[in-house]
């Protein structure tokens, strides 16, 4: 089977581990549906690194802006995506695949350090590295964490899993008559100004050249689908 990407970066939002309307921070049906999705492109040959995001449980910038000092409430919130890891780790090994947790911020008893080169042994090893607490400095979103992850790791495209079937002209929750874009280049979000990543993220991809796929995560399948080059979602490239 010939891929199109052969090393990816999967960026999940922590809310896409809720279920909604629930008071749970992680649904474990929702993490067990993702894990089996990861299994099924791990056996179609992918090398996936998981960057996922800890909204489900707390916003840093929220926080800050209520009266918290923004450092402190950014390394409270790369704490929660450590949370987020483990769940996905645990949930990801159940279903028989090798998975490891690298974090930026040391925490040993739960998960390894983050180190480029044995990141990238896992890779090309057949395991998923699931990169935890951001980028270990504050200021930074796990948007950029997953956009320099990318570029670390010499990957192929970041695949963003969120809540809208891609990239649109102007806000489909607010527009009717919104159009999605199939594919849209960088230059074209910049002048339109459409909100794919924040400011950093979008720079390093468009810098190092690594396309950005927007996808809907809710329906069961279309991580698969998105990987294999299936025409859901929006292609961000050069």
């Amino acid at each position: 089977m010939s891929l199109k990407y052969k090393r990816v970066i999967l960026k999940l939002s922590g809310e896409a581990l809720r279920a909604s309307g629930s008071e749970d921070n992680i649904s474990p049906e929702i993490v067990d549906r993702i894990a089996r999705e990861i299994k099924t492109v791990v056996d179609m040959g992918f090398q996936v690194g998981i960057v996922v995001g800890g909204g489900n449980f707390w916003r840093g910038a929220a926080a800050s802006n209520r009266g918290m000092d923004r450092a402190t409430a950014d390394y409270v919130g790369m704490l929660a995506t450590v949370m987020n890891s483990l769940a996905l780790q645990s949930a990801i090994r159940a279903e028989g695949v090798d998975v490891v947790v690298q974090t930026a911020i040391q925490m040993q008893n739960v998960a390894d350090p983050f180190i480029r080169h044995k990141a990238m042994r896992h890779l090309k090893n057949g395991r998923v590295v699931i990169f935890g607490a951001g980028t270990g400095s504050p200021f930074f979103s796990t948007d950029t964490t997953a956009a320099l992850r990318a570029s670390e790791m010499g990957a192929d495209a970041i695949f963003k899993a969120t809540k809208v079937d891609g990239v649109y002209d102007s806000d489909p929750k607010k527009n009717p008559d919104a159009v999605r874009y199939d594919s849209v280049t960088f230059q074209t979000c910049l002048e339109k100004q459409l909100k794919v990543m924040d400011a950093t993220a979008f720079s390093l991809c468009m810098e190092n050249d690594i396309p950005i796929i927007v996808f809907d995560l809710g329906e069961e399948g279309n991580i698969a689908k998105a990987l294999n080059g299936d025409d859901i979602g929006t292609t961000v490239h050069l």
